[in-house]
């Protein structure tokens, strides 16, 4: 703590301000303004179509925005391309895991390195200087990013070879190889058992240890209320709520949005009162 008792401000790690897009007349987003803060997990709820994946595809730049604006560590990335805001800083992963079985799993996690390098088309075409430097660079940073996520063990073995957590972790190691500040997990934990969902948050807490911001969407209560530091809820494309996994789960209005589901009620419920017992 600094001299005088003071508390340093928290660092912002990602800022939007009226967020919103239009899909055929419908708003899918429509003005959410909400933060994210450095060194945090932040976990993006809400019932299904709730424009949770669209939000993270507005982050990540897969979609422009309708309105508002985008801001990373103070910059202004509205109208960045995907690969712009992956140079940035910024990487994520997708519902469905996203990897190349017939590839190795290192080759997988150097695939998402290839953002960093310079070398061009015609560069791998001759093999130039430019072009084996790069390739190296790729392979040792795919290794670290392996070794972050657990499987330097397996790099060489196809991805398709791997259980279903393996898979998961390959995923999250070609994010990774990018060298991102802000980490974005769309529904980590789907199709995992307990078991495996156990070791996805162990290693997400680690990975923000060791420095990373997460965003996450997620349907698993559990995960969300034991992992969260902050909820962002999102109903009709808007948000209703964003605060402490202990004040949401209380909030009227979330509630609400979540009684028109049994499943998802019925794991808010229980995962409050999970998370309330663990903090007795």
């Amino acid at each position: 703590m600094p001299a005088g008792g003071m508390t340093m401000p928290e660092l912002t790690m990602l800022e939007v301000r009226g967020l919103g897009i239009r899909f055929g007349g419908l708003d899918a987003v429509k003005d959410v303004s909400a933060s994210l803060p450095a060194g945090k997990i932040t976990a993006i709820i809400g019932p299904n179509g709730a424009g949770k994946s669209t939000f993270f595809n507005l982050i990540s730049g897969f979609y422009q925005p309708t309105s508002g604006q985008i801001h990373f560590l103070g910059e202004d990335i509205t109208r960045l391309k995907t690969h712009e805001v992956v140079g940035r800083g910024i990487a994520r992963t997708f519902q469905t895991t996203t990897i190349y079985k017939e590839l190795s799993v290192l080759e997988n996690a150097m695939i998402g390195h290839r953002v960093r390098t310079r070398a061009g088309l015609l560069d791998a075409l001759l093999r130039t200087g430019r072009e084996r430097q790069d390739d190296q660079a790729s392979r040792a940073g795919a290794m670290q990013a392996l070794e972050r996520v657990g499987l330097a063990g397996q790099a060489h073995r196809l991805a398709g070879a791997l259980t279903q957590e393996g898979q998961k972790r390959v995923g999250i190691a070609m994010a990774l190889s990018s060298d991102p500040k802000l980490l974005l997990l769309d529904e980590p934990a789907a199709g995992m058992n307990p078991e495996e969902t156990v070791n996805l948050m162990g290693l997400i807490r680690e990975l923000v240890a060791g420095g990373l911001t997460v965003a996450l969407v997620e349907h698993k209560m559990s995960l969300v209320m034991g992992l969260a530091d902050q909820i962002l809820v999102l109903h009709h494309g808007q948000k209703i709520a964003e605060g402490t996994p202990q004040a949401v789960s209380r909030d009227p209005a979330v509630i609400e949005a979540y009684l028109g589901s049994h499943a998802h009620g019925g794991q808010m419920g229980q995962a409050a009162q999970a998370g309330e017992a663990g903090h007795a």
